[in-house]
């Protein structure tokens, strides 16, 4: 059974419609979206099975949260209930020099104020094969951090391959706080997601820029903390709705790198967890190093272009694009 347990939390995201700033707009978007639950809805849309686990208080924005989430494939049956809110964001999304700004309303949040022993971590991962988490996660709170090492050391028991994603947010913690938290879970990861630049500045990985910089990168990340994987994104940029996509995979000493993607973005949050979550699908089914980093990067391309947190693509439409399928005409 290839089950995926992602755990995290997830929020109300209240987004400006169109390009509008925040001080101009009068209504807001309603959706949701959180990085390990966009790792779950991605593996979900592309028919792998996926649960997603959280702590959400007991009220009909968390219903309907979690109805969402159902709709969309996920297993929510494991989510712990308590708290008195759900965590917030607002997202006023950029254009050409202007960047897209992300306000956070999540303290004392449901999962901040979750506690060691909220979750059963041997029922959670009962029947499991793979456990994914990312630094926001320990980012939310000293217990969050606690619990976050509770369930790697669960998940390690139970003999589950586990995968992080960095995912550093400066408006959440310093690079200091980050690295004295995120270190000593390391021990726990078999694959690492990331990027060169946030190696570098979370865990200060020397890699000079230049060509050869993800795979010196990697090595420097696997010497230190021995992942057996270990995925770079790779995003060049110089507008805020355009971006230049690519990845690389370094396994057993080798590094591999997908192909290159110029995108017109629609939305991209969320992209960086399509990416993980096509990845971890795709290693799940067997593909070896390049079909998988390829599938991922593919994948993550089409998201940029769907608004919302989640990757709403079949498997088809990635495949489709990976075999040079793209071009954006109308399917009739």
């Amino acid at each position: 059974m290839n089950r995926v347990i992602t755990f995290g939390e997830i929020m109300l995201r209240l987004t400006t419609p169109g390009f509008q700033r925040f001080q101009q707009s009068s209504a807001l978007e309603v959706t949701f979206g959180g990085a390990e639950a966009n790792v779950a809805v991605a593996i979900a849309q592309l028919g792998g099975e996926a649960a997603f686990v959280t702590r959400l208080p007991s009220h009909e924005i968390a219903e309907r949260t979690l109805g969402v989430l159902r709709g969309l494939g996920v297993d929510v049956a494991q989510v712990v209930r308590g708290g008195e809110r759900m965590g917030v964001y607002y997202l006023e999304q950029g254009a050409s020099q202007r960047a897209g700004k992300v306000i956070y309303d999540r303290t004392g949040s449901a999962m901040a104020t979750a506690q060691p022993g909220d979750f059963d971590w041997k029922t959670i991962f009962g029947g499991a094969r793979w456990f994914h988490w990312s630094g926001i996660t320990p980012a939310l709170s000293s217990s969050a951090r606690q619990i976050t090492e509770e369930a790697c050391c669960a998940a390690r028991a139970a003999g589950l391959t586990v995968s992080f994603d960095l995912n550093y947010r400066a408006k959440l913690w310093t690079l200091g706080e980050a690295a004295r938290a995120l270190e000593p879970l390391m021990q726990y990861v078999d694959l690492c997601v990331t990027s060169a630049e946030e190696a570098s500045a979370v865990f200060g990985i020397e890699s000079a820029n230049g060509p050869g910089r993800e795979e010196r990168a990697a090595k420097e990340l696997q010497k230190r903390f021995d992942f057996r994987q270990i995925a770079l994104t790779e995003r060049r940029a110089n507008i805020a709705n355009e971006t230049q996509w690519a990845a690389s995979l370094f396994t057993g000493g080798e590094i591999v790198r997908s192909s290159d993607y110029d995108i017109s973005i629609v939305d991209r949050v969320g992209a960086g967890d399509s990416f993980t979550g096509a990845l971890i699908f795709a290693l799940l089914r067997g593909d070896e190093s390049l079909k998988a980093v390829e599938f991922a990067v593919a994948a993550s391309c089409l998201k940029h272009t769907i608004p919302g947190d989640f990757n709403l693509v079949t498997i088809a439409e990635v495949e489709a694009l990976v075999a040079g399928g793209g071009g954006g005409r109308v399917q009739r």
